[in-house]
This record gives C-alpha cells, structure tokens and sequence, in this order.
C-alpha cells in the first residue's frame, strides 16, 4: 500500500489574531496570528521556536475559539519568525465564510 503524503482537506487563507499558551507553563503566553486554517488545524506565525508535540491552548481574540492543540512542526523563516502547524485535538473547527463560526466537539 502506498503511503499518503499531503494534506487531508485544503487549507484557507486566513489571518486571525488568536493567542497560543504552553498548557504546563502559561506564563508562556503569546498573542500572534494565524497564516492559514482548515477545520484539523492552523499555521500559526511565532517570535518563539515551539518545540514537536507541545501541546497548546488556542484562544482566538476575535471569535469563540478556545481549544487544546499540539504542534506538527515548526519552521524557521527568512525573516526570523516561525511557521508552526498546529493541529487541533479532540474537536474540529468550522470556518464559514472566512471568518469563526464555532467549535464542535
């Protein structure tokens, strides 16, 4: 059997002021944005390196989402920040028409 490689569903493009918090430590706190998201995950835009598997609490600062995610990946970019994937756990996330429209569990 041929092993899958990219995404399950298509990202959107989407800019959303969201802050992200290490769940052991939040006094880790960081208020960023996302890049893109699709109803699994998010790319988030960091000043901070997260390590693999962190897990994070997302709480968008425009709309109702608050959920617990862990990071795929994390990606150091030209100007100094970091791409990271996180994907979201135990729910999925319904995005209509650009903006939040609520979380499911």
């Amino acid at each position: 059997m041929a092993a899958r490689s990219g995404r399950i569903e298509k990202r959107i493009q989407l800019s959303l002021p969201v802050q992200i918090s290490n769940l052991y430590d939040p006094s880790t706190t960081e208020r960023t944005t996302t890049e893109n998201v699709c109803s699994l995950g998010m790319r988030i835009l960091t000043q901070k390196a997260r390590e693999l598997n962190e897990r994070l609490m997302i709480n968008s600062l425009a709309g109702d989402l608050r959920a617990l995610a862990r990071v795929v990946y994390c990606q150091r970019l030209s100007d100094g920040r970091f791409g990271v994937g996180i994907q979201f756990q135990g729910q999925s996330v319904n995005w209509q028409g650009g903006s939040l429209a609520g979380a499911t569990h």
